[in-house]
């Protein structure tokens, strides 16, 4: 079978406007969560991107008042992740878009944008034109395991040879929308979250774009290649998560079974970790089933809040980045054990030898996702 890699990657959030800024801002424990007021819920914490810098950024790119700022959030994760490769013909490489929302905020009557501009498919064609590419992208919209899903469909893609390459960017805002939504569910927390500890309270919402290229060519420098990838849905409740942890568990046994590894080999978990009750023990119960409570694992919802359909996107570039630094990132929040099953959360930002890393996600509708990384040695 045709092997798959990570390649460069790009991140615009609160935190920063490369992917640079945000790995030194997470190393430093910094959370992009602020306090803020809404008309209808109130004081609310989100991690939301200053449009002031975003404009500013996004200047040499093009017209600011052309573009919403979902938009320009994307543009500039992708414009920066085709940099590196001009070279390669467009038609050679697949683009795929995550999301959960897209431009939800052309729908309010202050929006200077039409309200057609909020469908997902006006969204693609906006990126598709600005970019040049030939064919319409492929959309990916599955709640909260979009942007991992969408490099699930790059590695088959790859690996059917259907394409050689794929450019994946994921992207969501913090509106009115999500946010109302969420505490219709009284799921915000109100303060920075706290995932798998004691204290948690709920999530907080936040906005972000993230990219990766990926490739069938071995990159030159510290490869890190897809090894395994699943999704199972486990039909439990439209919102709530299966109690057993049933859809989880299948999408990392089957990402296993296509690794052909054991969990004894997992060095490293990236875990959804949203901070909700129900959520956190979910993924507590499903990585005991599969043997791996002693793993070393984190959530980065601390340092971005929910991101929605770029958080798997966003949360496996960090993978990517433990592996290639040998670095595993403090679960920024985590105070004491919260959860019925015990798990080895990590508590320090520190160096340690990794090979193979753990990305998992799991959204509304019971869907779940899971993706295995690991580095190549020469």
């Amino acid at each position: 079978m045709r092997k798959v890699y990570l390649g460069n990657h790009q991140i615009i959030s609160p935190l920063g406007f490369s992917s640079k800024e945000n790995i030194d801002a997470v190393k430093q424990g910094k959370s992009a969560m602020q306090n803020y007021t809404s008309p209808i819920i109130g004081a609310y914490i989100a991690g939301k991107i200053l449009e002031k810098n975003l404009q500013e950024h996004f200047k040499p790119l093009a017209k600011n008042e052309a573009y919403t700022k979902l938009e320009k959030m994307m543009i500039l994760a992708v414009a920066e992740v085709l940099q590196s490769h001009q070279e390669i013909k467009k038609e050679k490489i697949a683009f795929i878009i995550a999301t959960t929302k897209g431009n939800i905020d052309a729908l309010a009557e202050e929006n200077p944008f039409s309200k057609k501009r909020a469908k997902l498919s006006q969204l693609a064609k906006t990126l598709q034109q600005y970019f040049g590419f030939s064919t319409p992208p492929i959309l990916v919209s599955n709640a909260c395991i979009s942007g991992g899903l969408a490099v699930s469909v790059a590695k088959k893609l790859i690996q059917n040879k259907t394409y050689d390459h794929a450019v994946v960017v994921g992207g969501d805002l913090v509106s009115e929308f999500t946010l109302t939504g969420f505490h219709s569910f009284q799921a915000l927390a109100k303060n920075i979250c706290q995932p798998f500890s004691k204290e948690r309270t709920g999530i907080n919402i936040g906005e972000a774009a993230a990219a990766v290229w990926v490739t069938s060519v071995k990159p030159k420098e510290k490869p890190i290649q897809i090894i395994g990838e699943a999704t199972a849905n486990d039909a439990n409740h439209i919102s709530g998560p299966s109690r057993t942890g049933e859809g989880l568990f299948l999408s990392v046994e089957k990402a296993l079974q296509e690794a052909n590894i054991l969990t004894s080999e997992i060095d490293y978990i990236s875990a959804h970790g949203t901070a909700t009750l129900f959520n956190d023990e979910m993924e507590s119960i499903a990585f005991h089933r599969l043997g791996l409570q002693n793993t070393p694992l984190n959530s980065f919802k601390a340092y971005y809040g929910h991101t929605l359909g770029a958080s798997a996107l966003l949360e496996l570039i960090f993978s990517h980045v433990s592996l290639q630094e040998n670095m595993v990132f403090k679960s920024l929040g985590y105070t004491s054990q919260g959860t019925s099953k015990t798990l080895n959360m990590i508590t320090k930002t520190a160096h340690q030898p990794l090979q193979i890393a753990l990305k998992t996600a799991s959204g509304f509708g019971g869907c779940n996702f899971a993706i295995l990384l690991k580095k190549e040695t020469e």
